[in-house]
């Protein structure tokens, strides 16, 4: 009871409540500095946070900007690729063409090699029978015109029946009777080298057989020496 009556004592009392207040309040004091110092570290995290977010979307931007111009670009020039495929693919197909016309111009180059060979050979063959007729012709004509009388005209048909220069091989001396009576037969050769009987005059039966006879024989000689038998003969009768 005695402390409380000390007159100190209210004093000291109020010396540790300033203390403690003073405590406090410095420890408010360093609390508010911290919270101070970290709102500040924190308004500079935000605005660097910020400020990278708002470049890092700017260069998000032109990365896409880029890439939509490189797309635009690739499809660009995937067209201009498709039609320079498409224009090769015209371009070999044209060539290919080509080629086939090519063989096909050969081969017909090489059938009309062949066709002008075998038309040679056969023109060849027909000359060379040409000349073995027309050197029977002038054998048939020294033994007939010299020894019986035969006469050999030349003659250009305009006639249906005949058509063309043909052969007039006149007979004389056929009938006893009238020694210049002329018995005649017309006759030619074909495109193909054979001999044609025309007519005869005056007509004999059996012409046709006489005729099939020189074109299996091509003996001239002996067909003009049976044609003057059948006139002799047609004309005793």
């Amino acid at each position: 009871m005695s402390s409380i009556a000390d007159p100190n004592l209210s004093d000291t009392f109020t010396s540790k409540m300033e203390e403690i207040h003073n405590k406090r309040l410095k420890t408010f004091g360093e609390i508010i500095d911290a919270t101070s110092e970290l709102c500040q570290s924190h308004k500079h995290f935000v605005k660097s946070a910020t400020d990278l977010c708002s470049k890092k979307c700017k260069d998000d931007e032109m990365l896409f900007e880029t890439i939509q111009t490189f797309k635009k670009d690739l499809e660009q020039k995937n067209a201009v690729f498709k039609e320079k495929r498409r224009a090769i693919s015209e371009v070999k197909s044209e060539v290919q063409q080509k080629e086939m016309q090519k063989e096909d111009i050969i081969q017909k180059i090489e059938r009309l090699k062949e066709e002008y060979v075998e038309r040679k050979k056969l023109i060849d063959t027909q000359n060379k029978a040409n000349k073995d007729r027309l050197r029977n012709l002038g054998k048939a004509r020294l033994v007939f015109q010299e020894h019986l009388g035969l006469e050999i005209r030349t003659i250009s048909g305009k006639t249906q029946l005949v058509k063309g220069e043909k052969l007039q091989f006149v007979f004389r001396n056929i009938n006893p009777s009238d020694q210049d009576s002329a018995y005649v037969v017309t006759m030619g050769i074909k495109a193909d080298g054979s001999y044609e009987i025309v007519s005869s005059d005056p007509a004999l039966e059996c012409l046709p057989v006489l005729e099939s006879r020189l074109q299996e024989t091509n003996n001239l000689p002996a067909f003009l020496a049976n044609i003057r038998k059948e006139f002799i003969a047609q004309a005793r009768c």
